[in-house]
């Protein structure tokens, strides 16, 4: 191989991009041949096939995927946005999503919008300039600009973790709205007559915030306050929204409803570095189920919506449509489910 890489220097020289002709002429054959080997190997013969390899090993060479995209009209590529990269409730089911892509042969490209539209939007038009085969989303409130850039682009689209009558092409997920009624339900019927909610700064969880103080109000409970942590979840906001809510001079509560398990578990701790004790003095409800939940002192009762089905279900609706084989309906309800555990 040394006078292959003489060669090679020679025709691209330092700094100078490898392209498939570089390949071509390294190997004695023509571009479109090159092409060809790459695309289906059982079109050459073994001794041209060997050569055109011993010429890409040598140069580094990287076949231009979004070229053959091009060509094919399929560049392979899903592409994925969800709020946060760290958070479990959102890695989980892009784990199991992503499993069942590449599985069928589709590369997934993710990115992380962190709750802003804005942001968003910006990283819907920069995926789509990579040509993919289809696109996930979390959530159903995107820009006016977003919505028009998806419809535009003509492909499958699956937006996740919510439910709309009117999605821009399939949704699975869950009524948010419902499930704050339903913890509302939850608390009174177990006796609990003041209630407080922590929050984090998400629409959604908003929108379960709001749901569970109208319906808690509705059916005779008194709201004390409802505390937004003004960011994303987390076991140190969890702790300064309990602190605020006790250090406040308003009246005590029976139950707080945490937007996460996350933040339940900073109230927990903080209960806990004050004395008092739960569910005795304060109950404690979370929302997504994480493992950690059952696993807490006292296990947490938390919000549980499957999110391995999440994954899975998004998976089969965009291949159904990619694969031309129908599809269910454009929505799948998950449903939820409130698992009873110590802490309430």
């Amino acid at each position: 191989m040394p006078r292959m890489r003489e060669k090679d220097d020679a025709a691209t020289g330092a700094g100078r991009r490898v392209t498939m002709a570089t390949v071509g002429r390294m190997a004695g054959v023509s571009q479109v041949t090159v092409s060809r080997a790459l695309s289906d190997p059982s079109k050459v013969s073994p001794e041209t096939l060997r050569r055109i390899r011993e010429a890409i090993e040598v140069t580094g060479f990287v076949p231009n995927a979004i070229a053959g995209a091009l060509a094919s009209s399929r560049s392979k590529l899903v592409t994925a946005l969800v709020p946060s990269l760290t958070n479990i409730v959102y890695s989980s089911f892009v784990t199991t999503f992503s499993d069942r892509m590449r599985a069928r042969g589709y590369q997934i490209l993710l990115s992380e919008t962190g709750f802003d539209p804005a942001e968003e939007e910006a990283l819907i038009s920069t995926h789509l300039s990579r040509r993919p085969d289809a696109m996930l989303l979390t959530g159903i409130h995107h820009s006016a600009m977003a919505r028009r850039l998806l419809l535009g682009a003509g492909i499958p689209v699956v937006e996740v973790w919510d439910l709309s009558d009117s999605p821009i092409d399939l949704c699975v997920g869950f009524n948010h709205a419902e499930a704050g009624r339903a913890v509302a339900d939850f608390a009174r019927e177990f006796g609990h007559d003041t209630a407080a909610t922590v929050t984090a700064s998400d629409e959604r969880a908003h929108r379960r915030q709001r749901t569970f103080s109208e319906r808690f109000a509705a059916r005779g409970g008194r709201r004390v306050e409802d505390v937004d942590v003004g960011g994303p979840a987390s076991i140190g906001a969890g702790r300064r929204a309990l602190a605020a809510l006790l250090d406040r001079p308003s009246p005590s509560c029976s139950v707080v409803f945490c937007s996460s398990d996350l933040l339940a578990h900073g109230v927990m701790i903080e209960a806990r570095s004050r004395g008092m004790d739960i569910p005795g003095d304060l109950a404690l409800i979370g929302f997504g189920d994480q493992d950690f939940a059952q696993d807490l002192d006292p296990a947490l009762t938390s919000v549980r919506v499957d999110r391995t089905r999440l994954g899975k279900d998004a998976a089969g609706a965009l291949l159904a449509r990619l694969e031309h084989a129908g599809a269910a309906g454009p929505v799948i309800d998950l449903g939820f489910e409130i698992v009873h555990r110590a802490s309430t």
